[in-house]
């Protein structure tokens, strides 16, 4: 009986057994050009994720290169970036899903996580979307739209396209929700 009791213990403050407490990451994506599905909850539950939409062939692409210098630099301490292709701003985002991971890999060696390609924009947005717009106040107005959210699966704050990876405000955002 004192077993049994031990291992209920550990099962319920183990993180890694709790279950899934944030309807916004409780979203299946398949990860890009390949056939597994990942539930975001049940992977990245307890990490603080910048959630980006992002395109080949803008003018905002070369943010690839900064998104991932965050990667490297903060994932030690919990942070992932989970980039969603989308092809939702004047067919910015035209390749095969082959195309984009390895335009990603062979161009800025990204490494952090990279999903399907996801509908962003209010009229055909994914559901995870149409969810980050409602907490945000905005859906994304173009490629590159960054929205944080917390190691509790709650959306911290977000940032405009415009906006550069290593921007300040963006590095101050993200290392105050990893000390959370």
């Amino acid at each position: 009986m004192r077993i049994f009791l031990f291992l209920i213990m550990i099962f319920i403050m183990n993180p890694a057994f709790s279950a899934c407490n944030s309807s916004l990451l409780d979203q299946n994506f398949r990860k890009l050009a390949g056939t597994e599905t990942v539930n975001l909850c049940e992977t990245y539950t307890g990490k603080v994720l910048l959630v980006v939409n992002t395109a080949s062939k803008c003018g905002y692409t070369p943010q690839y290169e900064g998104l991932e210098q965050l990667y490297e630099k903060y994932r030690q301490q919990g942070l992932v970036v989970l980039g969603f292709p989308s092809n939702d701003f004047l067919g910015q985002e035209p390749g095969t899903e082959e195309q984009i991971r390895d335009f990603c890999h062979l161009t800025y060696d990204v490494k952090f996580p990279m999903f399907e390609k996801t509908s962003v924009k209010k009229a055909h947005a994914h559901p995870f979307y149409v969810q980050l717009a409602e907490l945000s106040g905005t859906y994304p107005t173009w490629n590159f739209q960054k929205y944080l959210i917390g190691r509790d699966g709650k959306l911290i704050t977000h940032f405009s396209p415009h906006t550069q990876p290593l921007d300040s405000g963006v590095v101050t955002a993200i290392e105050q929700a990893l000390q959370q």
